[in-house]
């Protein structure tokens, strides 16, 4: 028996060793990338970076000092909560239709800097930031690389749709971030639920059960269901994810006890991992999703707090339950229909409505912020200011030919990287395309960019190859030895540099349109690029 270890795989005080044998084959003992101290470099002077484009004259523009577009929803209600005991009661508007999580970020900042901009977008800023980071770090454990993951936090920090929902105090980053660190913490599980099979392999204990061996607790997982539980807490849409991502838990499962030989991983999957699954990932989302709710079962004057006895009766089949879930729930089905309710068929319609087919693309954008008239500074009569929700075409563009790449690497050469990347990405997009008839808007789509960015920078990888050409020996410190020049991976890296080139500079030209500042109404047409950006 020849020990046989990757570099890659664990320190080299404690590698895991396979054997070489005409048995069947083990996957290489490859748990994530290994240049600790490096990678934390570049991810943090990226992460740096993306804080300072977000952060930058972040109170401005505002509409005479109050917020702008739908902020003037969600900072005023975020501010309730700061003088409230934490609740949202919102009489002006009648029903609070969102849950309360992304309010409560929102009110963390106002609390700290006051009701102003920087109270009401300073926590969007940070989560903006922290996304970047996120990326960073997911790409990099994916790729096994941390010239990838850097790539995926270029192409995140340019992308202009995440820069301008991280400047202003809304639902959607907060949305973005949380499904993403989610969608991480599967990843982290993923590798470490091959490690201990790794482990368990070597110990042979696969092979004492036809279902394979238990894997123990697994937090990771834990922590995905807590994040996509504080996703639904902000919107609805998190439902979406849990449903995605819990299936992608489960094909990563058995696809680990088929790796390692299991007599009957589906079997396997099914009596060990399952169950744990539907608890971390649908049970405890429901209790994180409730416990949002704290100040509302807390307060006297929430919405509905008291709707058993009021609006609906005090018996029932339902009557053993608590009133506050009573009340909770009638106000939940309050929420649903407002929502059901806001269908073209009905009547209402925005100058900015898109819908899903768009969103791919960055088609129809969106216009928050446009004022003339009174506007100087740019160094002619007539000035114009405006702030738009828009994708960086250079990335959004080539969404259609980067689906097909991501189609065709997981289905025909199994990459289960492209793989997890389209779950993310369809679980963003596709539900949407259940109610059509509903008023939809491209901020939607602030959840997809994460996951556009994630496969750009795979299929980047992809172009670049390998950085020494197969074959080329390692010394006894595991370095490699001198070898020729790998023209492939110049000629990739010659391509990759001009890609990320453009992006920037086609981020660069858009930043007048995406921070408000002062422009001509000549320059303001010119970066309307299509007939469906008027």
């Amino acid at each position: 028996m020849i020990p046989v270890t990757d570099e890659r795989a664990m320190p080299p005080s404690r590698p895991v060793s396979a054997v070489v044998s005409p048995a069947p084959l083990r996957p290489a003992p490859d748990f994530g990338p290994l240049d600790t101290a490096r990678g934390w470099l570049v991810t943090g002077v990226l992460t740096l970076i993306a804080a300072v484009t977000r952060f930058a004259n972040l109170n401005y523009p505002t509409d005479a000092r109050t917020p702008v577009f739908d902020e003037k929803h969600y900072a005023p209600q975020a501010w309730q909560m700061v003088t409230n005991g934490g609740l949202e009661d919102n009489p002006a508007y009648g029903l609070v239709v969102h849950p309360p999580v992304g309010k409560q970020f929102i009110a963390i900042s106002e609390a700290i800097f006051g009701y102003n901009a920087w109270g009401w977008r300073g926590t969007a800023a940070l989560a903006g930031t922290v996304l970047v980071l996120l990326v960073i770090r997911i790409v990099r454990r994916m790729a096994r690389s941390t010239l990838i993951g850097a790539i995926a936090g270029v192409l995140l920090i340019a992308e202009s749709l995440t820069f301008v929902s991280s400047r202003i105090g809304m639902l959607d980053i907060f949305m973005s971030l949380l499904v993403t660190a989610a969608f991480g913490c599967l990843i982290v599980d993923r590798d470490e639920v091959r490690e201990r099979m790794a482990h368990a392999d070597l110990a042979g204990r696969v092979g004492l059960s036809p279902w394979g061996p238990r894997l123990g607790v697994r937090w990771w997982r834990f922590g995905a269901g807590v994040l996509l539980g504080l996703a639904c807490g902000t919107k609805w849409s998190g439902i979406y994810y849990i449903v995605f991502f819990g299936l992608l838990s489960v094909a990563f499962d058995v696809s680990a006890r088929r790796a390692y030989g299991v007599r009957r991983p589906w079997l396997g999957t099914l009596v060990r991992d399952v169950g744990p699954a539907l608890y971390a990932l649908v049970v405890i989302p429901a209790v994180v999703y409730l416990s949002s709710y704290w100040a509302w079962f807390a307060g006297e004057n929430g919405v509905y707090r008291y709707a058993v006895g009021n609006q609906v009766g005090t018996g029932g089949a339902f009557a053993f339950l608590p009133d506050a879930l009573r009340s909770l729930w009638y106000y939940q089905g309050e929420t649903l229909d407002f929502h059901s309710g806001l269908t073209n068929s009905a009547g209402n319609h925005h100058p900015w409505e898109s819908k899903p087919w768009t969103w791919p693309m960055s088609l129809r954008p969106m216009l928050y912020y446009y004022a003339d008239g009174t506007v100087t500074g740019c160094g002619e009569a007539q000035c114009v200011k405006a702030v738009m929700a828009v994708g960086t075409p250079a990335l959004w563009w080539l969404a259609l030919p980067l689906i097909g790449w991501m189609l065709w690497r997981s289905v025909v050469r199994h990459d289960w990287r492209y793989a997890a990347v389209l779950v993310g990405y369809g679980a963003g997009l596709l539900p949407w395309f259940l109610t059509l008839d509903r008023q939809m808007y491209f901020f939607y789509a602030v959840v997809l960019a994460p996951f556009l960015v994630m496969g750009m920078a795979l299929a980047l990888g992809d172009i670049l190859g390998p950085a020494r050409p197969a074959g080329i020996p390692r010394g006894p410190t595991g370095t490699y030895l001198p070898a020729p020049v790998n023209e492939r991976y110049a000629l990739g890296l010659l391509i990759v540099s001009i890609y990320l080139g453009l992006v920037i500079a086609n981020f660069v030209w858009l930043w007048p349109i995406l921070t408000g500042q002062a422009i001509t109404p000549q320059n303001w047409q010119d970066h309307l690029w299509l007939p469906s950006w008027r």
